[in-house]
């Protein structure tokens, strides 16, 4: 499965002619509400947990247009791979790990480390996988020329960054705390804090992108890109688990989060829309 367009609610923010015409937060929530009741009948009538965000998820408007509406065809699997990724320990430096030196002084805001495991479906470690991140700033705003919202740009903090996962499958990144931003699904909405993560296989097919949120967000209730996995277990392994001991004393705070590649416990991935 290859990445969805990971700049979407970046730089499009969600797609619609204008706020009014996507509607009011009420009715965004509303509509949240009767797909999850529906999705709760479901499950009682025996239906089968679903695990991934859902491609055309209404309230989440611009998914009803971009969207695949017909089936995959494989391409030449062989001329797919003259243009594979290779990557090596010489090819990744250890720095580029650390969001938070990359300019000349410290970006503002909260210093944080996200550290976790990469795993395959029996909880065996991937080793040498490349882990990308990418994120906004404190304020919400990232460096690119179509979010032009009306928050500050940090010239200490461009907000990207990559490892690679060591032989027992543990990337770990030192950041800031992404702040939340508008976006233009609906009248006055807000994305929940949230960093992007990549993982790539040995193929460019195999990429997979998915999001990583922070405990107890106020903003999880009426974010239909969250909200798209009706799911709440499945939710829930978005969300990164504060971890104490890898907090440093004045220094920074800490979040333990697994990815976990496949299977009945699998981390939610971002379909191609």
């Amino acid at each position: 499965m290859s990445g969805a367009d990971e700049q979407s609610d970046v730089i499009d923010h969600g797609g619609a002619s204008s706020d009014a015409a996507a509607g009011t937060q009420r009715q965004i929530s509303d509509e949240i509400a009767h797909i999850a009741t529906a999705y709760a009948d479901g499950l009682t009538a025996g239906a089968s947990p679903e695990t991934r965000p859902r491609l055309d998820y209404a309230p989440y408007r611009s998914s009803l247009l971009r969207h695949p509406t017909k089936d995959f065809r494989h391409s030449d699997p062989e001329g797919i791979e003259l243009f594979s990724p290779a990557f090596g320990h010489r090819d990744v430096d250890p720095l580029e790990a650390d969001l938070t030196i990359q300019h000349g002084g410290d970006p503002i805001g909260e210093r944080l480390v996200v550290t976790g495991r990469v795993l395959d479906s029996a909880g065996r470690p991937v080793r040498g996988q490349l882990v990308e991140v990418w994120q906004a700033n404190a304020a919400g705003r990232y460096i690119h020329k179509r979010d032009q919202h009306p928050a500050p740009i940090d010239p200490n903090f461009t907000g990207v960054g990559r490892c690679l996962t060591d032989d027992d499958g543990w990337y770990k990144f030192t950041t800031i705390k992404p702040g939340p931003y508008p976006w233009k699904n609906h009248h006055n909405a807000w994305r929940p804090a949230h960093i992007h993560f990549s993982v790539f296989g040995t193929a460019f097919t195999q990429r997979l992108v998915t999001q990583m949120y922070f405990p107890g967000d106020p903003l999880f209730a009426f974010d239909p890109i969250y909200q798209a996995i009706v799911d709440q277990q499945a939710r829930d392994r978005l969300v990164a688990d504060y971890d104490h001991d890898l907090t440093q004393h004045e220094w920074c705070t800490g979040y333990r989060w697994d990815i976990v590649l496949n299977g009945a416990g699998q981390t939610p991935m971002e379909e191609d829309q």
